[in-house]
């Protein structure tokens, strides 16, 4: 037990470290980059799942423009929506799945509109929204964090979620649904929205510029020193280095 809780505690450590070092990197405060009231937020949410931010900008920009309201969409044929969004990863499976969690909003709380949000502990608010059919807890935290809401919500994404995995931060076998639990109890508790939304933004910029899926950037990396997945990438480098040098030295001497 008395090991689980120093395990805990240099975790915090390590994600105030990682977040001291990656806002000195990125630059916070971060600007919001959406003022969408929450029920905008999370069509743009739901539109944005494995999805370019370019191609759901202009997929959420479709419906805008084509429906006067929320409840037009809702109420719309299902190929019509699919059409709009056709940019989108799976706009077949997107479309019905829209349009059931806008009815399902309707049914729960008697009309479409997610203000009422703001009134509710983001803990009961994520509750809420993760009780709507196919919402999970990175597009619950990004409804409250990222619309004008401006709730302590901390999104993961894929980015944020393999920086977390490499730095030590969770266990490589943890999946992102339950990561986003683990994450936020490693943060101040008396942090804001701003910090909150900081801590994800640099994580994910970091994933995205330096801690890439394939090959690394380790050698540019500013938590080389503190990141043991890097470290032992850049001596695994280092020995493979070697070996190639000294293989094409023994190639160059002269034979017999």
């Amino acid at each position: 037990m008395e090991q689980l809780s120093l395990d805990v505690s240099d975790a915090k450590a390590q994600a105030l470290e990682i977040h001291r070092r990656l806002c000195k990197e990125y630059g916070c405060p971060i600007g919001y980059f959406h003022d969408h009231d929450p029920l905008s937020e999370l069509v743009s949410s739901l539109l944005s799942h494995r999805t370019k931010n370019r191609d759901s900008k202009r997929a959420f920009e479709a419906l805008r423009s084509h429906y006067p309201d929320w409840e037009s969409l809702r109420d719309a044929p299902t190929p019509e929506v699919e059409a709009l969004i056709r940019g989108v990863t799976w706009p077949e499976q997107k479309a019905p799945r829209l349009q059931a969690i806008l009815r399902a909003i309707t049914e729960m709380h008697g009309h479409l509109n997610l203000d009422f949000l703001e009134e509710m502990p983001v803990p009961e608010a994520r509750a809420w929204l993760e009780a709507l059919p196919g919402v999970g807890p990175k597009t619950s935290a990004a409804v409250l964090s990222f619309s004008r809401l401006r709730k302590a919500a901390l999104p993961v994404d894929s980015h944020h979620h393999r920086v977390a995995q490499r730095t030590g931060l969770i266990p490589r076998s943890m999946e992102v649904g339950p990561s986003h639990v683990a994450l936020a109890a490693l943060l101040p508790q008396d942090w804001d929205a701003q910090k909150v939304y900081d801590h994800h933004e640099v994580l994910m910029l970091h994933g995205q510029r330096v801690c890439f899926h394939r090959n690394p950037a380790c050698h540019a990396c500013v938590l080389l020193d503190i990141c043991p997945t890097g470290q032992s990438l850049m001596a695994l480098r280092t020995k493979t280095e070697r070996a190639r040098g000294d293989a094409l030295r023994d190639g160059l001497q002269p034979r017999g």
